[in-house]
């Protein structure tokens, strides 16, 4: 059974930038933790994914909007628009992602 997104994280203030998303419950490693809702535009922006090698941008309408960067990610991003946990994330614990080398 796939648990609701609102079950697993909620969003807070972060350390590392704005608002951030945080372990709820304790998150065993390779878990789904959602799938990016949003719609594909033309335009960069805050919460706007770039997939397909930089081809297409996505802006990101829901809570994994908060997924905030690191070199130490807890989490990834895969193609076909959802984010898995790729360690075992502690209750409290801020998920992020490693937006990769342009980023610091």
């Amino acid at each position: 059974m796939t648990r609701q997104l609102s079950d697993l994280v909620e969003v807070k203030e972060s350390g590392i930038h704005g608002q951030g998303l945080f372990a709820k419950v304790a998150i065993k490693k390779d878990t789904l933790i959602g799938k990016l809702e949003g719609t594909y535009t033309k335009k960069d922006g805050p919460h706007v994914l770039w997939t397909n090698d930089g081809q297409d941008l996505f802006k990101v309408k829901n809570d994994l909007k908060y997924i905030n960067h690191s070199k130490k990610p807890n989490v990834a991003y895969y193609d076909d628009l959802t984010v898995f946990s790729i360690k075992s994330i502690k209750a409290g614990e801020e998920l992020v992602h490693d937006y990769g080398d342009d980023w610091e």
